[in-house]
Order: structure tokens, then sequence, then C-alpha cells
């Protein structure tokens, strides 16, 4: 009788930000994702840029030392209008990458337009909508603090994704965005 192993990794997802880090991470195998973990590191009551920038380095690197992911994807800073924002995400991403590359792990960048688009269908989608489709998906009904949880958790979803497209296809049905969700889970919507 031959067994079939099925390759399993652990992807570590991160929503970069200097007033809250989302996080999340999930083990792949083969098509099937399940949810290991998901939170967000708080620097609001850090006034320090510098001191920000160490904590989410320092978290990225007790992640990466406690969960022993495979490979790191990151949401891509969003291009708007406020420079100074523009550069402190930057920083905080750089961070995040600077921790996975001192563990040697392979890390993947991704447009926020792209993460919402593999989760919904929907490039614009909100960040409700988002974490709705990843509570259906990952079957967990805790609600976390922050979007930024969730968002964290997206990125990593996305990532697997893209290695699997169709997502989860161990015989669940997939929704192709969030029109066809909401349609067949109207009782469930509020």
């Amino acid at each position: 009788m031959n067994v079939i192993h099925q390759k399993e990794r652990i992807i570590l997802g991160i929503d970069p930000g200097t007033a809250v880090m989302g996080y999340g991470l999930i083990k792949e195998t083969g098509p099937k994702i399940e949810l290991i973990s998901l939170g967000v590191v708080k620097m609001e009551k850090i006034d320090d840029h510098m001191l920000k920038l160490q904590r989410i380095f320092e978290k990225t690197l007790a992640l990466i030392d406690n969960y022993k992911p495979d490979c790191m994807a990151i949401e891509a800073p969003f291009y708007g209008k406020n420079i100074q924002v523009m550069l402190k995400l930057g920083r905080a991403q750089g961070v995040c990458m600077a921790a996975g590359l001192t563990r040697n792990i392979d890390i993947t960048e991704y447009a926020p337009r792209k993460i919402k688009q593999s989760i919904t269908g929907n490039g614009n989608a909100a960040k409700e909508q988002v974490a709705a489709m990843l509570q259906n998906l990952l079957k967990f009904t805790e609600t976390p603090d922050f979007l930024d949880a969730t968002d964290g958790l997206a990125v990593a979803v996305c990532h697997a994704f893209q290695r699997n497209p169709g997502g989860n296809s161990g015989g669940k049905k997939s929704y192709s965005g969030w029109e066809t969700f909401a349609k067949d889970n109207a009782k469930r919507i509020v």
C-alpha cells in the first residue's frame, strides 16, 4: 500500500504597521489550509519611532522562532498621499523582512488589492468582508480585537492560494466572490 505524504508548510502572514502590526499563521497540507494563530502587536503607547521598529523586529523574530514558518508573506505599503505615513510603513515592512531574512525565510510581498482579490474575489473589498471570508474558510468564530489580525491572516492565505489556485478544494464549496458567498449564506449575514 502506497502512502502519499502531502507536503506541509507553515506560512506567516504580516500586515505591517507602526501603531498595530497584524499577523496570521496557517498550516498548508496539500490543498488544505488550517489556522494556527492570529493576533496583533500594539505599539500605540510607544512614542519613539525607532523603538517601534525595534519592537516590530523583535516580535517578528519571536513569531518566527516560536512557529518555525517555512515562508513569510507580507503586505506591501499602499500608495497614499501622505509621504510620511508611507515612509513609516515602508520602514515597518523592511524591519519585518529583515527579521525573516536573518532566519533565512523566503519572503513574498503582495499588494493590498491582490490580497483582497485573492480572498474575496473583489480587490476593493472592505476589511470586514475579508475577515468574514476568512472566518468561513478557516472555521473560526473569534473576532479579533483588530481587523489588522485578519489582514495579516489574509496575507498568509493569499500566499497559499498562489501555489494552490482555487484555495481549499477539499470537498468544500469555494466562492468566486463576496456576492456569491452572501447569496449562499443569506441566513448567516445579519
